[in-house]
Order: C-alpha cells, then sequence, then structure tokens
C-alpha cells in the first residue's frame, strides 16, 4: 500500500477550492458512468460502443425495522464497466489533479466529486498492457485525515500482474459523508436511479441510440440479487426536432459598448415534446459533454404550462458549453452582458466571449421558429400588453423600453410591477433632476450680464420636466376612472339585455356599504366634488355621524319620539343609501334603485330622509339646505312632469330636477330648503364617460 503524495500543491487548501455538486448527490455515479463510457470509447472506437457493457449495482443491508417499514441501510454502489481499464497512461491522469491532457474536454477534477460525497471510493481494475499480458491495479480515494496528513487523496493497494481475459473497472463507493447523502442512498431505488441516468445522458444516448453500450441496474438485498432494469434504445425518447445554429462572439468596442464580433460558434439544439404526465417541467438545459448541466431561462413558457397536453425539453450542446464547465461539474459558467462590461482591468476574461443574454435569446428564438404554437404564447403576451396598455393608461414610452423584457411567463402582476418600477425610476430621475434645476435657478446671480437670458433657459426646462413628472399619476388616476367606467358599462349592458339587478351591485360600484370614506370612492360619476365632502354608505339614521359625533338627537321628547315612529317605523333605523355633508348646514342624500324598479314609487323617499334630519338632527348642526339624488333606470320623465309639480326637464343633459321644495320645520325649527334631481343610469354613465374621454384625450396628447 502506498500513499499517492501530491507534488506542487497541498491538497488541504486545494480541495475547498472545488466545489461538492450540491443539486444532485448522484453526481460521483455519473461522473464513473461518464468514465465508463469513455473507457469503452477508448477501447472499441465510436463506432462500436455496443460492445461495451456498462453494469450499476446498488446494494442493500437489512437492519432491525428493514422488515417492519421496508427501508434499509446502504451498502455500497458500484460501477462496473468492460472498458479499456486503468492502464499506465489512465494512472498517471488520475494521480494528477486538474490534469486535462484526456479527451472528450474533460476537467481533471471529476474524482474529487468522490471524495466530496463518499467516505471511501476504491478503484479495482484490470488493464492489458502492450505486450499483452494483464494487470490489476486497485486504488482507494478519499479525504480521511490518513490520507490528507500524507498530502494525498488517492492510495494504491495493489498492482501486480494477473491471469485475465479481459479489461475492465469496477467502482465501489461505500458510506456517504453527509447526513442528507446518507438519506438518499437509503432511500434510492433502481428505478430512480435509471431514470436519473436517462435524464442526466439525454443528450449523450441520442447520439448513440443506435450503438448504446449493454446497460444494466440491478438491486440487492444482503448480497442476494432482489431486481434488474436495463436501459434500452427504446427507453430513449428521440427528439422532436433539432437544430443547429451559430452565436457571435462579443468584445468591448470604443467607449466600452459591446460589439459582436466576426467569430461565432455553433450550438445545437434538440428538442422534445412528451406528454405532460411524462415530463415534469418545459426547460433548456445546456448540455456538457453529453451531460445535462445548468439550465437558462425559457421565455416562451412557464414551467409548469402545457400546450395540448404536452411539455417541451430543449437540450443545448456546444463545444463552446463544454470548456465552460466549472470543477462542480454541471455548472456552466456563462458570463452577462453587465459583467462583461463592467470587467475591471487585468480581468481574467478573454477578450471575446459568447454572452448569456445572445445564448438565451437566438435559443429562445429558434425554439420560437421551430415552433409556432408556442410562438403563439408570445403573441398573446404581446396582445396581453396591449390590453394592460390600454385597460390602465400605461406609459406608452415605457412600455416600448420594457417589451422586450417582458416575457411569456411572466404574470399580469409580473408585467404591471416591471412597468411601474420603471415609471418609479423615470420619476425619481425627474424629481432629482427638478431639484437641480431649482438650484441652478437660485444659484442665478442678477448681476450677469447674461442673467435673463440664463433664467430664460432654466425656466424653459423646468416647465417641460413637471408634465412629464405628472404624467404617471395622472394616467393611474384616469385609468381607475376608466375600469370603473367600463365596469359600470357591463352592467348596463347586462340591464339591456333584460337581466335582473339588485341594487346594490351599481351602489357598491359608487360607493361601498358601509363605508365612511368618500375620498375611496367612485361618487365622481355622480358629481367630482363629492369625493372630497364626508359622509357614509348605508348606515342607520341613528348611527351616523359627523365630525365624529351622531347627528341625530340621543334624547327626544315625546313629541319628537311620535314624529321619529310615524307610520310605525322607527325612522332611526331607516338606512339612506349614502349621506354627505360638503359643509355644515348641507346635506347631499342619494337613493338607488333596481334597475327594474319604477322610480316614480319612491319620489318622497328623499323628502321623508331630509325631514328626519331636519327636524331631530342635534341643533348645532344647522341643517338647512338639502340635496337629493333619486338614480334609478325605470323612469318615465314623462309621466313625472305630468303628475308633480315643480319638476322641470333638463334635455340637454337627459335628467329632471325640482329646484325647490320646502321641508317643513318643526319643535321650533325653520324651514328648511330641498333640491332634488332624478336622473337615469344610463345617463350618468354617458355624463361620467364625457368628463372622462376628456381627461384620456388630454393625457394622449401629452404623449404626443
Amino acid at each position: 500500500m502506498e500513499y499517492i503524495k501530491a507534488l506542487g500543491i497541498r491538497y488541504s487548501n486545494e480541495l475547498p477550492t472545488i466545489r461538492k455538486k450540491k443539486d444532485t448527490p448522484l453526481q460521483p455515479v455519473f461522473e464513473a458512468f461518464t468514465n465508463a463510457w469513455e473507457a469503452i470509447r477508448e477501447k472499441y472506437n465510436d463506432g462500436h460502443l455496443n460492445m461495451g457493457t456498462i453494469t450499476l449495482e446498488l446494494y442493500c443491508v437489512s437492519n432491525a425495522t428493514s422488515s417492519e417499514n421496508g427501508i434499509y441501510d446502504f451498502g455500497k454502489l458500484c460501477v462496473i464497466d468492460n472498458g479499456m481499464g486503468l492502464n499506465d497512461t489512465s494512472y498517471e491522469r488520475l494521480i494528477n489533479l486538474r490534469d486535462n491532457s484526456k479527451h472528450f474536454s474533460n476537467k481533471g477534477t471529476g474524482r474529487i466529486q468522490y471524495i466530496h460525497t463518499f467516505d471511501e471510493t476504491i478503484l479495482d481494475s484490470i488493464y492489458k498492457k502492450d505486450d499483452g499480458t494483464f494487470c490489476k491495479r486497485k486504488v482507494t480515494l478519499s479525504k480521511k485525515d490518513a490520507f490528507i496528513s500524507k498530502n494525498a487523496i488517492m492510495r494504491l493497494d495493489e498492482e501486480l500482474e494477473i491471469q485475465a481475459t479481459d479489461s475492465s473497472t469496477h467502482v465501489t463507493f461505500l458510506r456517504p459523508l453527509e447526513e442528507n447523502d446518507i438519506y438518499y442512498f437509503q432511500t434510492l431505488t433502481i428505478d430512480i436511479l435509471k431514470e436519473e441516468i436517462i435524464k442526466h445522458f439525454l443528450s449523450l444516448f441520442c447520439d448513440n441510440r443506435h450503438i448504446l453500450p449493454y446497460i444494466k441496474l440491478v438491486y440487492f438485498i444482503d448480497q442476494a440479487e432482489k431486481d434488474s432494469k436495463e436501459i434500452l434504445t427504446d427507453d430513449i425518447p428521440e427528439p422532436n426536432k433539432e437544430e443547429t445554429f451559430t452565436i457571435p462572439y462579443s468584445q468591448l468596442g470604443d467607449n466600452n459598448k459591446i460589439v459582436h464580433s466576426t467569430n461565432s460558434e455553433n450550438f445545437t439544439l434538440k428538442a422534445f415534446v412528451q406528454p405532460e404526465a411524462n415530463l415534469k417541467e418545459n426547460a433548456i438545459y445546456l448540455v456538457s459533454k453529453g451531460e445535462r448541466a445548468s439550465s437558462i431561462k425559457l421565455e416562451n413558457l412557464a414551467s409548469k404550462d402545457n400546450i395540448a397536453g404536452n411539455r417541451y425539453l430543449f437540450l443545448l450542446s456546444s463545444s463552446y458549453i463544454d470548456d465552460q464547465d466549472r470543477d462542480d461539474r454541471g455548472n456552466i459558467q456563462l458570463v452577462n452582458a453587465k459583467d462583461f462590461r463592467n470587467q475591471e482591468e487585468g480581468s481574467l476574461f478573454p477578450e471575446e466571449m459568447i454572452l448569456l443574454e445572445d445564448i438565451q435569446g437566438e435559443t429562445n428564438k429558434t425554439i420560437g421558429n421551430l415552433y409556432h404554437e408556442i410562438e403563439e404564447t408570445t403573441q398573446e403576451t404581446r396582445k396581453n400588453l396591449e390590453d394592460l396598455q390600454k385597460m390602465f393608461l400605461l406609459n406608452p414610452t415605457t412600455v416600448a423600453a420594457l417589451r422586450n423584457k417582458i416575457k411569456n411567463t411572466d404574470t399580469d402582476e409580473d408585467i404591471l410591477t416591471k412597468i411601474y418600477q420603471s415609471d418609479a425610476e423615470i420619476k425619481a430621475k425627474q424629481d432629482a433632476q427638478i431639484k437641480q434645476q431649482l438650484n441652478d435657478i437660485e444659484s442665478l446671480s442678477p448681476i450677469d450680464p447674461e442673467y435673463q437670458q440664463k433664467l430664460a433657459e432654466k425656466v424653459n426646462e423646468f416647465v417641460s420636466t413637471i408634465p412629464l413628472q405628472n404624467r404617471t399619476a395622472l394616467s393611474q388616476y384616469v385609468a381607475h376612472r376608466k375600469l370603473v367606467l367600463d365596469i359600470f358599462g357591463n352592467i348596463m349592458h347586462r340591464v339591456e339585455l333584460g337581466e335582473e339587478l339588485n341594487e346594490n351591485i351599481l351602489h357598491n360600484l359608487i360607493f361601498q356599504e358601509g363605508s365612511s370614506t368618500p375620498e375611496n370612492s367612485d361618487l365622481w360619476l355622480i358629481n367630482e366634488e363629492f369625493i372630497y365632502f364626508k359622509g357614509n354608505s348605508n348606515q342607520r339614521l341613528c348611527d351616523v355621524e359627523y365630525n365624529g359625533e351622531q347627528i341625530i338627537k340621543q334624547a327626544l321628547t315625546q313629541e319628537e319620539q311620535e314624529y321619529k315612529n310615524k307610520c310605525h317605523h322607527d325612522g332611526g333605523l331607516r338606512k339612506p343609501d349614502i349621506l354627505l355633508f360638503p359643509e355644515e348646514g348641507k346635506c347631499i342624500i342619494i337613493e338607488f334603485k333596481a334597475p327594474d324598479v319604477e322610480v316614480s314609487n319612491h319620489l318622497h323617499q328623499i323628502n321623508r330622509y331630509a325631514r328626519l334630519i331636519h327636524n331631530l338632527s342635534q341643533d348645532k348642526y344647522k341643517f338647512t339646505t338639502y340635496y337629493g339624488y333619486l338614480i334609478g333606470e325605470n323612469i318615465d320623465i314623462d309621466d313625472i312632469l305630468d303628475s308633480i309639480d315643480n319638476f322641470i326637464s333638463a334635455s340637454s343633459l337627459n335628467y329632471i330636477f325640482r329646484p325647490y321644495v320646502a321641508i317643513k320645520g318643526k319643535f321650533g325649527r325653520p324651514d328648511g330648503a330641498l333640491y332634488t334631481e332624478i336622473i337615469k343610469y344610463s345617463d350618468l354613465l354617458k355624463r361620467a364617460e364625457l368628463r372622462n374621454k376628456m381627461f384620456i384625450k388630454k393625457l394622449e396628447e401629452s404623449d404626443k
């Protein structure tokens, strides 16, 4: 036995720089499988891979509870092949860390994944010497103290000439080091192992589907074989489509601007279309040396989307990707444009690189060309963006600037967040610009001969910035109104179709029942000023407050109580739809009726509310002036004008009004005055649409 000591490096310092592959405990098994494949290829040449065999053996050991819970302890996992064997050349590469003399873009650090995951890895190999004799070589790899203390990660356990007829290598993994890995290998089955091997080496298997080595997986419990599987050509899905395209290198030009060079690399995209039950997610994976590596963004589909019940898997390979593989295996080091542009002087970046954005962009463009059904989702995204822009009156300039950054996988919330964040950044810059302009104006000196000219220039800059700053707030304000009008219009369309609707639908649209914050309502549909008044919606008269106090007196005389309870109904329990208080002494009463209700049957309801408030309110409020609005749809204006005095038609605006009716004062109070309007919902909508149209027109003019 002999520890293989390193020369020129110290493993205690070097090993931490080569990280353990974290996303799967199977990385050492993948490394061994790759080595087995390459050993077979080296022995039989590319065209005769099917003469090789690779066997994966999973050994489990019974414990005291295995018979009850079916969980066994992990014993070992072996990868066996009939390839070239660990001959002198292979052995030389094995003992030299970072030896990249091997073909297939090998980085020379795969063995580190062995020792990061397992306590010991044993390589037991038979190889054929040039003179035709066979030798056996046995090596143990580990990072245990016994090894590291001798500045070694390998120990040559055995090397001797033997009688044999063929070469082979037997790799045995023993005792996982980390708790999570121990649990993983305890629960590993050959079905899972087969699935993971196919998934990881799918590109490699596809390229060699007709000359696959014989691949077998065997499961043992207490040394007895319990199950076995094979990986056959039929297990390997065929690519639905395959496309090769070129991507140019990028370099830094003048003013640190990124430009494409004349050099480029070929990339090959394999596309797989599978039923969603067979494919867990849509994705693009980079492929390094035939192995699945890290992923890049699939822009046209969310991971769990399906089209006609199918999902899409894309494997992207290139010699460029192979060259970017990291020591921790499968972590492809692609540089983005920002990092490439901002590289510091003396950076290790090459002068030319293929940037991540170009790889993602060209790959997704190719996918869109190959699969029109996916491209259609892009068109839907664009249409949705247009709808959002119209719905929320989004700034066209911001939308245009972000159009390429909005992906098909973005939700409405994602899109709006991006746009509003961009608007916020623009507003912040404009605010800073305004502050600077004001500072500049204040710094001007009147004694400067060019004072007037400079002042005029600064003032022009200032007044041109203010409209830009206010645009976002204005657009959001108007967009809200537009949405409310759209909803109002949809409701009225349902009424036109004969649908019976409760008055609460329109009541809540205009001012939410139970609310006491008119500023958060849409009372502007009735009158622009109403949102600035104090008031409430659908509250009992006895509970209504103004300036924090109830408006109806709590202590009533017997006469007042009788007046309150007229018609055998407690007037204090009545609920006006909306009460507003513009200022002291004034009260607005709004009543809604369902669209199918005949409004003329309820003409005296507002009068009743006005009389109750006028005669039973606290003396300090001195209510004398009332404004009533009775709103419905089933209104016969001619019938009302013919039957009730004092109503006047405002024909140009399609409503009728009564400018005055006396509210008789009682209990020593003077008379009050009530102004009343009766208007249809449909005409209310037309009025509001007309006002909003003017806002939108002004907003659109500001974009020109």
